[in-house]
């Protein structure tokens, strides 16, 4: 099994976070290069879903039933596709800080039976754990075996500290949840190279601690890597002292979300973990696929607006909020 470990204990700027990740794109196993494909820098890709008043997901739409607008302006629609069969490149981020101690395992058989579902013949997921360090258990494939040997090295993940430090000094920033970090390998370092569909899952009560990288840096990586965040909001309130509560962190990850498309799944007692990745999945093979080629052809770099609508009032539309206008990000 191929490992990286990203420390961030010792290390005091973000130079330093991203020479560490370069070992990343050294961990593709022989032979699983594959060719190159390039994309027409031209089209924009836009991933939806679309529910109506109920909440449902409505999966019978047409192309004549979509209108998209980028700042303000009507664009036409050129490629539309319904995604249930278009192959699916799935990262999952498992928080493993000292908050989430007693979730480990709940964690690890809920995503193998998730991968176990989800993946079909031409998709791919790769597996990060992130506490006080980030590390890639598992590399991009296709085998739920792989998947699972993976979730199986989920270790609980916390920072040097106490009486004694370590041999590098961190008390300035003593890292204990890099959240926003992990977010950021996924989306910089792996996925954005990729084609297709793609999607982080984060599964964490939210609080980042520690993060070289914030949280508007870690949705600006996946909104350039055409990478929709759906977190799962899984906390263990008893970690954060004898009255329960909690660590805050709901707010973030619906911000983190919402901007890439995505959206925020609650764990409770009568939703279940299990229950999430139910509907994930379901979800997952009800998107929409369109493509438009801008009027505004400048590759400037400038966040453009994107505003998708149906025909349909009562729908409601769940896609990312824009794209950067350069030749990568489209």
């Amino acid at each position: 099994m191929r490992k990286l470990s990203v420390s961030l204990l010792t290390v005091f700027a973000l130079a330093a976070v991203l020479m560490s990740v370069a070992v990343l794109r050294a961990q593709k196993p022989a032979g699983d290069e594959g060719p190159l494909i390039k994309v027409n820098v031209n089209v924009v890709n836009v991933l939806c879903t679309v529910r109506n008043k109920a909440n449902g997901l409505v999966g019978n739409l047409e192309k004549r039933d979509f209108t998209v607008f980028e700042d303000g302006k009507l664009q036409t629609i050129t490629d539309f596709t319904r995604e249930t069969d278009v192959p699916l490149t799935l990262a999952l981020l498992v928080d493993v800080s000292e908050s989430q101690e007693r979730l480990i395992d709940v964690e690890r058989r809920a995503a193998h039976d998730f991968f176990t579902k989800v993946l079909r013949q031409k998709d791919e997921a790769f597996l990060i754990s992130f506490g006080a360090e980030a590390e890639l258990l598992q590399d991009s494939t296709n085998s739920p075996k792989l998947l699972l040997d993976g979730l199986n090295q989920l270790r609980l993940s916390v920072p040097v500290g106490g009486l004694h430090p370590g041999p590098v000094p961190t008390a300035q920033n003593l890292a204990g949840t890099i959240l926003y970090d992990a977010v950021y390998l996924a989306a910089n370092e792996k996925l954005k190279g990729e084609v297709g569909r793609k999607a982080i899952i984060v599964i964490t009560d939210g609080v980042d601690t520690g993060s070289k990288i914030s949280r508007d840096q870690s949705i600006e990586a996946s909104q350039r890597a055409d990478s929709i965040i759906y977190s799962i909001f899984y906390q263990d309130a008893a970690a954060y002292g004898p009255f329960g509560g909690g660590g805050g962190g709901y707010g973030e990850l619906q911000r983190m979300s919402s901007d890439t498309g995505g959206r925020v799944f609650r764990v409770d007692r009568k939703y279940t973990l299990e229950d999430v990745f139910r509907d994930l999945q379901e979800e997952l093979r009800s998107q929409y696929s369109i493509s438009y080629t801008p009027t505004n052809s400048k590759h400037d770099g400038t966040f453009r607006k994107i505003d998708l609508k149906t025909s349909t009032k009562d729908y409601k539309v769940q896609t990312r909020k824009g794209y950067y206008a350069t030749d990568q990000d489209r």
